[in-house]
């Protein structure tokens, strides 16, 4: 008999591969919206974990807004912070596993090589603070939780989603015509959602807990990243360099914020893909789902 896992979140472009991932890797995967599902709802989450009895819970419900939690911090708090709390102690009653997913807005951005899990945080908007606390609450009421902390995830079933991704508003914007000036001075590792989806689930399936970093692999600013894409997809943008100056926005944001992979990778599950092999992907993937789209 498979084992269950249920997915919170299933409908973001995260939930959607971990759902997919699980399955490939012989899960009994059930999926949760937030229709479904209000994971800031203690009771409920308590009532379908009791009802369910997984071995597994993964959440990748949150509130991503980053410049909206500066005028809502409590909104930000409920949801990426007292929601885990909620996932942590029903897991606990229920004797499952929580795989729950952070971010790099942990940290200042004052580093200049890639952050390690020893890292001190250090967050420096309300999203960072509650990410933090989301991560603070897991390990308080569970010995066994894995927390991913992530960055600037992208996958190709974000052309359905709401937010989207970094990859579908260039692509947006360059088809309209528009200027694109992308900053060269902040610099991230973006993340490919189905590499993402694969290692985490291979991690939680092997047993893995405590905190671990899963990013895109190599730094990179994003207008790098934003030349990458139009090169891999054939595309000509007006696109051009600028700097964090130009724009200025509610909420402060890491200057440099990549990951390092290298606790995950010594553990034996190899590295992430880089860049172009992501990109080439995600175009490939991206075009087989507006095929099936239309078929539907």
């Amino acid at each position: 008999m498979s084992k269950k896992a249920l997915v919170f979140g299933s409908r973001g472009q995260l939930g959607i591969e971990i759902t997919r991932q699980l399955k490939r890797n012989g899960w009994d995967a059930v999926a949760f919206d937030r229709a479904t599902v209000d994971v800031r709802q203690a009771d409920v989450v308590t009532s379908f974990i009791e009802s369910e009895i997984p071995e597994l819970v993964v959440n990748c419900a949150a509130y991503n807004t980053v410049d909206r939690a500066e005028q809502e911090p409590a909104a930000a708090y409920f949801a990426n912070g007292l929601a885990v709390r909620n996932l942590a102690t029903a897991c606990r009653k229920a004797k499952a596993k929580l795989l729950h997913f952070s971010t790099d807005y942990v940290f200042d951005g004052a580093a200049e090589v890639p952050y390690t899990e020893s890292d001190r945080p250090h967050p420096i908007n309300a999203y960072g603070v509650s990410k933090l606390s989301g991560e603070h609450y897991a390990f308080a009421y569970l010995d066994n939780a894995l927390v991913i902390r992530t960055c600037g995830v992208y996958g190709p079933e974000g052309i359905h989603t709401s937010h989207g991704n970094f990859v579908e508003t260039m692509l947006r914007n360059a088809h309209s015509g528009r200027q694109l000036r992308v900053v060269t001075d902040t610099i991230a590792s973006p993340t490919y959602a189905p590499a993402l989806a694969a290692k985490s689930v291979a991690m939680a399936s092997a047993g893995c807990s405590g905190l671990y970093h899963v990013g895109g692999g190599a730094p990179v600013s994003w207008y790098d990243f934003a030349k990458e894409i139009f090169e891999v997809c054939q595309l000509t943008a007006d696109l051009h360099p600028t700097t964090r100056s130009e724009y200025v926005s509610p909420a402060a944001r890491p200057v440099y914020s990549a990951l390092s992979n290298q606790m995950m990778e010594a553990e034996g599950f190899g590295a992430m893909p880089s860049l172009r092999e992501a990109l080439t992907s995600y175009f490939d993937r991206r075009e087989e789902s507006l095929r099936e789209g239309n078929r539907r």
